[in-house]
């Protein structure tokens, strides 16, 4: 027989203190789900969503990573319950990307000519100015801005 799973789940030490922070941006997330988009293109829409799902990723990855404050227990158990994107936070590891705003900017399936997004390119080489990401909003991560 298989085992019964039950919804109760075990936090790790150390979740009190990152807890508050995490409900306040599920409720951000949640409240930019349910954003009427009218008047929006179908790409705009989803620009919020990205940018929270972003700082979520980023908040988790520098108490770990920058500051250290909180335990590789907790940290790995916040990338398997999907507080934070493990994808992404791997790329933001190796030189080049560590401003990268989401992962459909580097795949070049997703773009024309098969390169990468504009937002990734360096703000002194751009020709315009203002330039904002078809895909997530971004105005520019590369590296070197």
């Amino acid at each position: 027989m298989p085992k019964v799973k039950t919804s109760k789940i075990k936090y790790p030490n150390g979740w009190e203190l990152i807890e508050p922070t995490l409900r306040e941006l599920d409720a951000k997330m949640r409240e930019a789900e349910n954003d009427p988009q009218d008047g929006k293109r179908k790409c705009e829409a989803l620009w919020p969503i990205f940018k929270i799902s972003h700082q979520r990723s980023r908040y988790i990855f520098d108490l770990f990573h920058k500051r250290s404050e909180i335990s590789r227990e907790l940290y790995e158990f916040c990338l398997e319950q999907g507080y934070a994107d493990a994808n992404l936070i791997a790329k933001w590891k190796k030189p080049g990307y560590e401003r990268l705003c989401c992962l459909r900017c580097i795949q070049p399936r997703d773009h024309n000519f098969g390169t990468t997004c504009v937002c990734r390119v360096p703000k002194h080489l751009r020709e315009e100015k203002v330039v904002e990401c078809v895909h997530c909003g971004c105005r520019g991560c590369a590296s070197g801005d």
